[in-house]
């Protein structure tokens, strides 16, 4: 027989962390509120959870959200009714269209009101509906246990994302028998893991027939654990491979056979790659408007073969000659397994030395600092400390627009989870409290974001939460006193019309840190550069680097918004060109 399982007599408010500690959860990053209160004022008796007080609810999430890219682990945010509710909704939408795992847990109002528009009241479940995984409102005490048990289940396993757990403040009065279960059981939800076997062979078929195959690697890789296996599909078969912007790190920038990120921003020669192949091997990537840009225009000659674990995204953009729905390590095995038994191979020979070709060819920096005299280049900049961080010791993270993209061209990454962005939403605000999380996740680890000024505004109060929590997060702004990206698809497609893009009044951003008690500084010149960055990665705590960069300065290469991968805008320098 084995041993007698523990029960004890808790409140709701007490049940909710004893689950919580019964998951392994380390970390809880919220804010505070009167339908809250309950389970804050347990959570003060715990000595295994660590809160983190954020200064509104979006950054709690995005701290959630940063911890859990980062680790792979869950991530929890805990935050009150109402307002706070639906303050974490950007958040929770911005894991959910990146695949994040995450548990919210939100405070409500005491059922006897629920529906009556009482003080602080939202309907969250309704609200969040479209961007959680699954959604739980808590009708009792005793449901307590099994419902954070099956949501810890749902966000971490399949197609990872987040979980919402709506508490009402008299579930958590409620006095219960609490036992955390063992094991879960959701006849409804069974994840498919296993590839068929019969779709692997196919696959394998392709690829032996296939003189010009592309590996084109998603955020999947990295949820699954996947990247070795990716590496050695593409090291042992000869298969250039590209990424996502969710994928970067997922294969080491070192690899011959990597080409780096593809799409809207990414280079021309793994666009013509991805453009020319004439097999697409899709893993754990979802055909993103962003990548294929024009989907009838999109690689017109190549097959496909597609490994997803949510069979929804299977065929939704481009069709799969060969689908395959399970796992992307599961299903990677099976296929390296397959490939094996067979002496037949591929013969990419003269693909690969095409595509290597291309690459010298086109690079994407054309123009150095020389064509900048006298003002800083961020993709130079950016060169720069790319070789002052230690790949495997480091994560860099970004804000959204302009830096973010100069972020993914000129910062490499050798791990996984060392780059972490909002790829789908485009969440401006993101990256400063993901850093943060990141950062306390791995204090002994460089964290570096890569911001803009206009996205540091978004949730800029969580440098209080960096300083009060230890968090050593090291930010550099580049600072064009604009918001860059919408102001440069103004001036290429709107005539120069720069409507409520240009951000004249602007703070000064080094007195703003150092009124938050960080260090900081402001460089404007290019020989400032990489001492800067030294004294910046030499600092015990969080530091700030306010990079003046020229606002005509644009990200290239591009591909317009409905044009295909074919046109696109040259390379820095405005040098136009559109391929044949």
């Amino acid at each position: 027989m084995g041993a007698k399982k523990e029960i004890r007599t808790l409140t709701g408010a007490q049940a909710v962390i004893a689950s919580l500690e019964a998951e392994g959860v380390t970390y809880v990053f919220g804010y505070p509120g009167g339908q809250a209160i309950q389970m804050y004022d347990a959570l003060y008796d715990s000595a295994q959870l660590k809160h983190v007080l954020a200064r509104h609810e979006q950054g709690a999430v995005h701290e959630a959200d940063g911890y859990a890219r980062a680790t792979g682990n869950v991530g929890v945010a805990m935050v009150t009714s109402g307002p706070g509710a639906t303050n974490a909704v950007t958040g929770i939408a911005t894991a959910y269209m990146d695949s994040v795992p995450l548990v919210v847990v939100s405070g409500q109002v005491p059922r006897s009101v629920i529906g009556t528009d009482s003080f602080q009241e939202s309907d969250i479940v309704g609200i969040t509906m479209p961007v959680v995984k699954h959604s739980y409102l808590v009708k009792s005490a005793g449901e307590i246990a099994r419902t954070f048990k099956e949501a810890f289940h749902i966000a971490r396993t399949g197609r990872p994302g987040p979980v919402l757990i709506d508490v009402p403040s008299d579930v958590a009065a409620e006095t219960v028998a609490f036992s955390y279960p063992e094991t879960v059981n959701i006849p409804s939800y069974k994840p498919t893991y296993k590839g068929n076997a019969r779709q692997v062979r196919a696959a394998a078929k392709l690829i032996r027939e296939s003189s010009q195959p592309v590996l084109y690697v998603g955020g999947g890789v990295i949820a699954s654990g996947a990247s070795k296996l990716v590496c050695r599909l593409m090291r042992d078969y000869r298969i250039p491979a590209v990424t996502t912007l969710m994928a970067k790190g997922a294969i080491p920038a070192t690899e011959e056979l990597y080409f780096g990120p593809v799409g809207m921003h990414g280079s021309k020669y793994a666009n013509r790659a991805l453009n020319r192949s004439d097999l697409i091997i899709s893993v754990g990537a979802r055909f993103s408007d962003r990548v294929t840009g024009r989907p009838d225009t999109f690689a017109p000659n190549a097959r496909v073969i597609h490994i997803d674990i949510d069979p929804a995204e299977i065929g939704k953009v481009r069709a799969a000659q060969v689908p395959i729905v399970g796992d992307a390590a599961t299903v990677l095995e099976s296929l390296l397994a397959e490939l094996g038994s067979s002496e037949s191979r591929p013969d990419t020979q003269a693909w690969v030395e095409d595509v290597l070709a291309w690459r010298e060819e086109y690079p994407i920096l054309l123009n150095g600092a020389d064509a900048y005299p006298g003002l800083i280049v961020p993709e130079v900049a950016l060169q720069i400390l790319s070789g002052m961080l230690d790949p495997h010791e480091s994560i860099v993270v970004t804000e959204v627009g302009q830096n973010q993209m100069w972020a993914a061209q000129f910062i490499d990454r050798c791990e996984p989870r060392t780059f972490l962005s909002s790829g789908g939403l485009g969440t401006m605000g993101f990256g400063l409290p993901a850093s943060i999380g990141a950062a306390l996740a791995f204090p002994e680890k460089q964290v570096v974001l890569i911001a803009g000024d206009g996205s540091l505004q978004m949730n800029s109060q969580e440098m209080a939460t960096a300083a009060v929590n230890g968090a050593a997060v090291k930010v550099v702004v580049l600072d064009n006193r604009s918001l860059g990206m919408v102001r440069q698809w103004q001036k290429l497609f709107y005539d120069g019309r720069y409507s409520a893009t240009e951000l004249e009044d602007n703070p000064d951003f080094v007195k703003l840190a150092e009124a938050y008690s960080w260090k900081a500084e402001r460089v404007d010149k290019p020989e400032q550069v990489r001492k800067a960055f030294e004294r910046m990665l030499k600092a015990d705590g969080p530091y700030l680097i306010d990079m003046r960069i020229d606002r005509e300065q644009s990200v290239f290469p591009m591909v317009p918004s409905g044009a295909s991968l074919a046109e696109a805008i040259g390379a820095v320098g405005d040098a136009h060109v559109k391929e044949a």
